[in-house]
């Protein structure tokens, strides 16, 4: 944190922000920001139908903080989307462990996933469609990064 208030300073970047800190390590680095004259604004955390790991503790400390959230991977890396819908092909990104949260594999949350699907198609939605306009309604996090790598995946069923 130190050396990312450094660079504030020194005009090299405008703003800190954080991704994927907990509630404690988010006090942390806004004290030690906070120390240095320098803004935390913004943290920008994981978050969808799957996966709400924020809504414990870490909406209520960016509140307390006044710190922003943009959350990424609304579409919990495209399993909330039809991609993959009938298993995972053997090439697919969620077959590697470096970049894809293996909990969400499980047979438990897949089941989960095709009731969702169905719950959507009864609406004339999308899975994807459903889970981001799920993610909209929430009072925050206030905006999204969708950063999905497929056109498609958003499109209506």
């Amino acid at each position: 944190m130190g050396a990312l208030a450094q660079m504030v300073r020194e005009g090299k970047a405008l703003y800190v922000g954080i991704s994927s800190y907990g509630p404690e390590r988010t006090r942390a680095a806004y004290e030690i920001l906070k120390s240095g004259g320098v803004p935390l604004l913004i943290h920008q955390p994981s978050y969808s139908m799957l996966n709400r790991w924020i809504e414990d503790e870490l909406l209520n400390t960016l509140d307390d903080l006044g710190i922003g959230c943009i959350a990424f991977s609304p579409l919990a890396q495209g399993l909330l989307s039809s991609k993959y819908m009938n298993g995972i092909p053997k090439d697919a990104r969620a077959q590697r462990a470096s970049s894809f949260n293996q909990r969400l594999l499980s047979d438990e949350i897949i089941e989960k996933v095709r009731a969702l699907n169905e719950i959507a198609a009864a609406r004339g939605q999308s899975l994807a469609q459903m889970a981001i306009a799920w993610g909209q309604n929430k009072s925050s996090p206030k905006s999204y990064a969708k950063g999905e790598r497929n056109e498609n995946l958003c499109d209506p069923p």
